[in-house]
């Protein structure tokens, strides 16, 4: 067996399914969240992605939240990234969006992996999406908008703040589906 479908068979249908609505909702709620974030941050020269991103990298964390299951966040990442490129909505940046969509997820994956939590406290998720964010900026940026240093620390500063307040959102929502799952539900818990 490859190493890959050992990878894929930790994963039940159930966690599939997850996977797939974390990334969908994350591409829907795209469009919506970054124009809003453009008009606090267009007259600081910062691309809104990186005060917006927060918001739509919640998804990751609350992905590998429901989970338990590391890698869910790169998965999540790999399939925004291919649903980005089959549909070529709003955030494509062509065949480098399985760079700019996957990296955050690996990075917060490695991070968490390091720190052996599974977004089970409230730091490990400010701490993952952070993560999460941090690389999606730097990702668009090297890809993209290639910023000189002073702008490019202030954004990379809003989206650590904003990345990390998204992964708080998440670890809230994930309290309340903890709360009221019934206990034989698949749920991850800390």
């Amino acid at each position: 067996m490859s190493m890959l479908q050992k990878f894929m068979d930790g994963f039940s249908l159930y966690h599939l399914i997850i996977i797939a609505l974390m990334a969908a909702m994350g591409i829907a709620t795209k469009p919506i969240i970054v124009p809003l974030a453009h008009i606090i941050t267009g007259p600081l020269f910062i691309p809104s992605g990186a005060v917006a991103g927060g918001f739509y990298m919640m998804w990751l964390v609350l992905g590998f939240g429901i989970t338990g299951k590391r890698g869910t966040m790169t998965l999540i990442g790999l399939v925004q990234a291919i649903l980005v490129i089959a549909t070529g909505i709003v955030g494509s940046h062509g065949v480098m969006s399985l760079l700019t969509y996957t990296m955050p997820g690996i990075l917060a994956d490695l991070g968490l992996l390091l720190i052996r939590h599974r977004v089970c406290c409230l730091p490990c998720s400010f701490v993952a999406g952070m993560l999460c964010n941090i690389a999606g900026t730097i990702m668009v940026n090297f890809v993209y908008f290639r910023l000189p240093l002073i702008p490019l620390v202030l954004s990379l500063s809003a989206a650590a703040l904003s990345g990390g307040l998204g992964g708080m959102i998440a670890y809230k929502i994930l309290e309340q589906i903890r709360k009221f799952q019934k206990p034989d539900q698949n749920v991850s818990r800390a």
